[in-house]
């Protein structure tokens, strides 16, 4: 049945499991975006999300060998990580995320604003995007205090020269608020619930 990732990521690392796992699903999904690359003549760009024990110097060396296997574009390729991950891993961190980011690969700030109030990390790092979390995205736009918190973090996003996703975005009027207040990227059941790699291929053949 269904096991959330919030289930099933915590004990992997616990076993000392989400490297091997972690590795798999980069692997997967370049192969994956190398596979859609040649069969449509299109480059798809996919976000993965990584854990924090996945920060070691051998990173970034195994996903260029992964990118170069598959043969897809660094730039086409996004490693998310939370705030919680990117403090606790500051130091060990910062020298890996700074050799993927001179591949090409493109690095993001998941549920931004849920973890450290610090914000040190946004000029310490090479970030590309935030993701306005959920749960400040759940309530627009009839919440006065959640369109505080959202026209914030747009301004202090796009002042500091990176994109900003909402996440969980659900309804047209969230849509709706959220485009005209400048956000660069909407993610959520609004436009499609997670799907089956060929339901994906299905969908795209049909627009």
């Amino acid at each position: 049945g269904h096991v959330s990732p919030a289930g099933f990521i915590p004990l992997a690392e616990e076993m000392g499991l989400i490297r091997e796992i972690g590795s798999w699903v980069l692997a997967t999904a370049l192969a994956q975006m190398g596979e859609w690359q040649r069969q449509w003549q299109v480059r798809v760009p996919v976000s993965v999300n990584l854990s924090g024990f996945q920060l070691s110097a051998s990173l970034p060396g195994q996903v260029a060998q992964q990118l170069r296997e598959s043969g897809v574009e660094a730039g086409l390729l996004t490693l998310e990580l939370t705030e919680t991950v990117l403090m606790e891993n500051m130091e060990a961190g910062a020298y890996t995320l700074h050799r993927l980011s001179q591949l090409g690969i493109h690095l993001a700030i998941d549920d931004f604003g849920t973890g450290y109030s610090s914000l040190a990390y946004l000029r310490q790092l090479p970030m590309r995007r935030l993701k306005i979390d959920r749960s400040f995205v759940r309530d627009l736009p009839a919440q006065e205090h959640s369109r505080k918190i959202v026209t914030a973090i747009l301004a202090l996003a796009h002042g500091l020269g990176l994109e900003v996703t909402a996440e969980g975005v659900e309804t047209l009027e969230q849509a709706e608020y959220l485009v005209e207040q400048g956000c660069d990227v909407l993610q959520g059941y609004a436009f499609a619930r997670p799907m089956p790699v060929q339901q994906f291929v299905e969908l795209q053949a049909s627009h």
